[in-house]
């Protein structure tokens, strides 16, 4: 809904009318899925990279708002495989399809010599609308407010050369070894799929519960979360007010890396945080369990200058 283009065109067109919004704001984001590629690469399993890439750019503009309107995307490999590529646009057509959003160009280039036998990269491009008078930026956020963390599934899509790193040479693990305290093989667990949080979030935006959103990624929630504090304001991080998922705990003990790293390296199982009013967050809570979430109250905004502290 929306496309006017045919497959083939130089360009892909779609018209706003479909974004049913009176004083429309376009967002728009551009992303990729770092070295998670090289799992895909050393395992041969490429059905869930195109997915990661769709999520990943769906949840950037997802916390100012807006709803996704149309992706493309670019694919970039020294010798095309038809096979590679059929699941790299299988992931991306699927997620695309999951999440209302229209899949309307992209670009596959060739570059012998550039990219290694077997290796690619690739880049997801996606715009989306918000009404303007429902763009979260953050603005209204003040002291006293509370933080609301939703679960990631796994690594999503940073960390991944820190924990290869860990993973091959601190463990030893191979692609195939199960680890039994993940309760998988090294291989599953490294290619768990970005989840998108637009599902879960949408009741909260169509209720006007949320005052300002980050997506934790690569920086973690060190560096994710300052970005939509407004002047004077801070937060405290309660690390006890939920558990830390065991993925991180092994890469942490395994790596022998501090509390400070991993708060920037990993999301650290809390994929996106909410920011509500107090007064707000029990019908937050409610509405998220509706959508299948286990939300946990991470911490709350305190004065200051949009630092984050942990305790």
């Amino acid at each position: 809904m929306g496309v006017l283009s045919e497959i083939g065109s130089f360009g892909g067109l779609f018209t706003l009318n479909a974004a049913g919004l009176s004083e429309p704001v376009l967002v728009s984001s551009a992303d990729g899925v770092g070295t998670k590629l090289k799992i895909a690469f050393m395992t041969g399993r490429h059905n869930t990279i195109g997915a990661d890439l769709v999520n990943h750019c769906i949840n950037d503009i997802l916390v100012q708002g807006a709803t996704p309107l149309f992706f493309l995307d670019y694919l970039a490999t020294g010798r095309l495989s038809p096979e590679v590529a059929e699941q790299i646009v299988t992931g991306i057509a699927r997620a695309c399809r999951e999440n209302g959003c229209a899949l309307i160009g992209g670009e596959t280039a060739e570059m012998p010599g550039f990219y290694a036998d077997g290796e690619y990269d690739i880049a997801g491009f996606i715009v989306g609308a918000v009404e303007r008078a429902k763009l979260i930026d953050g603005k209204s956020i003040v002291p006293g407010d509370v933080l609301l963390g939703l679960p990631s599934s796994g690594l999503h899509t940073n960390g991944y050369s820190l924990a290869r790193k860990v993973f091959f040479e601190a463990c030893g693990l191979r692609l195939d070894s199960f680890v039994p305290e993940l309760k998988g093989t090294a291989a599953d667990i490294l290619l768990a799929t970005h989840r998108s949080y637009l599902p879960s979030v949408r009741p909260l935006l169509d209720a006007n519960l949320i005052k300002g959103m980050a997506h934790i990624t690569g920086g973690g929630i060190t560096e994710n979360l300052p970005r939509v504090l407004p002047e004077g304001c801070a937060a405290v991080i309660h690390r006890a007010s939920w558990p830390v998922p065991p993925l991180f705990t092994l890469l942490q003990q395994r790596g022998s890396i501090s509390n400070d790293e991993m708060f920037r390296a990993f999301n650290m199982g809390i994929g996106l945080v909410a920011v509500a009013a107090r007064a707000a967050v029990d019908v937050a809570i409610e509405l998220l369990e509706r959508a299948g979430e286990h939300p946990v109250s991470l911490g709350t905004v305190i004065p200051g200058d949009r630092d984050i502290s942990y305790t």
